[in-house]
């Protein structure tokens, strides 16, 4: 019988890494990695992988700031619903990044507010 403390689903990677490997940069089964860079970075994340569950991956928790003052966000409901997660990807602001799955050559940075400086605060 299973033990009723261990998931009942395979997470796909050793528990507590959140997923990826355990050094930066570093991702099990390199045919399944995809490289992509998040504000500066080079990072590698698992093929299929959400932004916000890469990120995770390497210990990032925090990457938009409020637009009111500029209090940091990450992910927050984890499923689309709540826009705490926006990232600014390939140069397109507004996007969840619990929702979009990272691409081979990605530039994903971390927003500011709304993302669209010019139109103000």
């Amino acid at each position: 019988m299973r033990n009723r403390s261990e998931p009942s689903v395979d997470t796909g990677g050793p528990r507590g890494t959140g997923g990826a490997g355990g050094a930066e940069g570093e991702v099990e089964g390199d045919a399944d990695v995809v490289r992509f860079a998040f504000d500066g970075r080079d990072l590698a994340a698992r093929r299929g992988q959400s932004i916000a569950g890469a990120l995770w991956g390497h210990g990032i928790v925090a990457w938009r700031t409020t637009r009111g003052g500029g209090r940091p966000r990450g992910a927050f409901c984890g499923m689309g619903v709540c826009f705490d997660c926006l990232v600014v990807v390939n140069g397109v602001p507004g996007q969840r990044a619990c929702l979009v799955r990272v691409s081979e050559g990605d530039t994903v940075t971390s927003q500011e507010g709304h993302g669209h400086g010019a139109l103000g605060s």
